[in-house]
C-alpha cells in the first residue's frame, strides 16, 4: 500500500506532498522524504556506483527502513518523484509503471498556463488524479 508521494523541485523544495494513512504520521513520511533526497543527489552525483546511469529517469529503490520501502524517480528537468510504500515485495514493473502515470499528471498539472514554475501544486484534478493512480497500484491494469 502507498503512503506517501511527493514532487520535489530540482532545489529540493517540496511541490507536493501527500500522504494516505489514516494515522497521524505526515511529520514522519515527511522526514523520510526529506531523507531520500540524499540518497537521491548522491546516485546523480556518483553515477560510477551501481545504479542507474545518467540517461535513466527511474531510480529504484533508494532505501528500506523497518516499515517501509522508498522509491525515486528523477525527471529530465532534476524535478524528483518520492514514493513511499508498506509493501515489502513490490515489483519494479508496478513502480515503474506508477512513476510513468504519476509523471503524465504532473505534466498536464504544470501545463497549465495558471501554474507557476517552481510553485507547490495546489490542483485539485491533481490531487484527484494522484488519488486515482495511488489506488490502482498493483493491480495488473496499465492505465
Amino acid at each position: 500500500m502507498i503512503v506517501c508521494v511527493a514532487v520535489v523541485g530540482h532545489q529540493n523544495n517540496p511541490l507536493y506532498i501527500q500522504s494516505f494513512t489514516d494515522a497521524d504520521d505526515s511529520l514522519k513520511l515527511r522526514h523520510i522524504v526529506h531523507c531520500s533526497l540524499d540518497v537521491v543527489d548522491e546516485r546523480v552525483n556518483n553515477p560510477k556506483k551501481s545504479g542507474p546511469t545518467l540517461n535513466e529517469t527511474f531510480l529504484g529503490l533508494l532505501y528500506p527502513t523497518e516499515n517501509y520501502k522508498v522509491y525515486g524517480y528523477l525527471t529530465n528537468t532534476k524535478v524528483k518523484f518520492i514514493l513511499v510504500t508498506t509493501d515489502l515485495d513490490v515489483k519494479d514493473a508496478d513502480v515503474k509503471n506508477f512513476f510513468r502515470r504519476f509523471h503524465a499528471a504532473y505534466v498536464d498539472a504544470i501545463s497549465n498556463p495558471f501554474h507557476e514554475p517552481g510553485k507547490k501544486i495546489t490542483s485539485k484534478t491533481f490531487a484527484e488524479r494522484v488519488s486515482t493512480i495511488v489506488k490502482s497500484f498493483g493491480l495488473s491494469s496499465t492505465g
